[in-house]
């Protein structure tokens, strides 16, 4: 999966006031109270509806590794819409986001300036308006490419042009090989 998208969602989970289901019976239940019926949870897991069934009604507790992980995973997208919700606006319109990365920088600017390429460490609060740019491209369904535009767009208003008082000139910030990525709301 995409490391930007899966780091936003870490970064959204942390705001849930209630633990997800742990237990196979337990998530299944809640897919089925989610989704309207058996059927369209055996179809979302690709699984047969006896199976869902027999999952409801705890005949079987533990589920093969491929679907613990399937059944997992569309538990966790679907958890506490509200709390996820409430977090992305607290986010996008007064709080921010802060994003902690081990990456390799570099920008391109005027012929003088050293703008070769070199991994950075950064930890930088980015305002309220880049936190609405990267919920939203994630809501639309971007990419890891346009949310990482999205974000090197971010750190070059915000850390190296320090929001308009210095470097003004510089054009493009090069975000690349990224080896560590987190989100903090």
């Amino acid at each position: 999966m995409s490391m930007f998208a899966d780091g936003l969602d870490a970064a959204v989970e942390k705001a849930f006031t209630r633990p997800v289901p742990r237990r196979a019976g337990t998530q299944m239940r809640y897919l089925v109270k989610q989704l309207g019926g058996t059927k369209p949870v055996a179809q979302l897991l690709r699984v047969s509806q006896r199976t869902v069934e027999r999952y409801v009604k705890n005949q079987i507790k533990k589920p093969r590794p491929d679907l613990a992980a399937r059944l997992e995973r569309e538990v966790r997208k679907r958890w506490q819409p509200q709390v996820r919700a409430k977090a992305r606006a607290r986010a996008a319109t007064t709080d921010g986001i802060v994003i902690d990365t081990r990456a390799r920088l570099g920008y391109t600017a005027p012929i003088g300036s050293t703008d070769q390429d070199r991994v950075r460490h950064l930890t930088v609060a980015l305002p309220p308006q880049h936190a609405a740019r990267l919920f939203d491209a994630h809501q639309a369904g971007a990419g890891d490419q346009q949310l990482q535009q999205i974000a090197a767009e971010a750190l070059r208003e915000v850390y190296f042009q320090d929001n308009g008082r210095r470097a003004g000139s510089l054009e493009e910030v090069r975000f690349t090989d990224v080896e560590h990525l987190e989100f903090e709301l």
